[in-house]
C-alpha cells in the first residue's frame, strides 16, 4: 500500500513540472507574438518625449520668470501699508511748521507737536511695531544693547537697565532696533 502510495505521488509531481513547462513555453511564445504583431516606432517615441520636455521646460521657465517678477513687485511696494499709514503726519508736521511761523505762544505748538507725535506713533503701532520696554528690567543681549555699565544705586538693580539712551523696537518677533541701555553693576 505504501508503495502505491509513492508512485501516485511521483506521478503528481512530475505531471505538474510538466504543466509549467508547458505554460511557460506557451507565455513566451504569447510575448514574442506580441511584440512581432505590434513593431516598436522608436522615432515616433523620442519625438513625443521630446515635445513633452520641450514643454515641461517651458512651462518651468514661464513658472520661474512669473515668480522673480511677483517677488521684485513684493519687495518694491512692501513698505507701501507704512508710508500709507505715515503720510498723514508728515503732512501734519507740515502744517505745524507754517502755524509756527505766525504763533508767539509755546502751548498750542507743545500741543501740536504731541497730537502728530500720537498720531504716529498709532500708525506705527497698527503696522505692529512695538517698542521695548527696557528701563529696570534685566539685561537681556538678544533685545538690548549695552552703551555702558555704571555702579548701581543699590544691590537690587545690579545687572538691571538703569538707563535708556535710545529706544529699541520690535516688529513682531524681530529686533528691528536694539535698545541702548546702561546697566548697573
Amino acid at each position: 500500500m505504501e508503495q502505491n502510495e509513492k508512485e501516485q505521488l511521483n506521478q503528481t509531481e512530475e505531471n505538474t513540472v510538466s504543466n509549467n513547462d508547458q505554460t511557460t513555453e506557451d507565455s513566451a511564445t504569447e510575448n514574442s507574438q506580441e511584440n512581432t504583431n505590434q513593431p516598436i516606432n522608436y522615432e515616433a517615441k523620442i519625438a513625443e518625449l521630446n515635445d513633452k520636455y520641450l514643454r515641461l521646460y517651458s512651462e518651468f521657465d514661464n513658472y520661474r520668470k512669473r515668480t522673480i517678477k511677483e517677488k521684485s513687485d513684493i519687495i518694491r511696494t512692501a513698505g507701501e501699508d507704512v508710508f500709507k499709514a505715515i503720510i498723514p503726519s508728515i503732512d501734519d508736521f507740515e502744517r505745524a511748521i507754517k502755524a509756527n511761523e505766525s504763533v508767539t505762544e509755546v502751548e498750542p505748538i507743545k500741543e501740536g507737536i504731541s497730537l502728530i507725535y500720537h498720531k504716529l506713533k498709532l500708525a506705527c503701532t497698527q503696522k505692529g511695531l512695538e517698542p521695548i520696554e527696557s528701563i529696570g528690567k534685566p539685561f537681556d543681549v538678544d533685545v538690548m544693547e549695552s552703551i555702558t555699565n555704571i555702579p548701581a544705586p543699590s544691590e537690587d538693580m545690579k545687572g538691571k537697565v538703569i538707563d535708556e539712551v535710545e529706544k529699541g523696537y520690535k516688529l513682531g518677533d524681530k529686533v528691528i532696533r536694539f535698545a541702548k541701555v546702561v546697566v548697573g553693576n
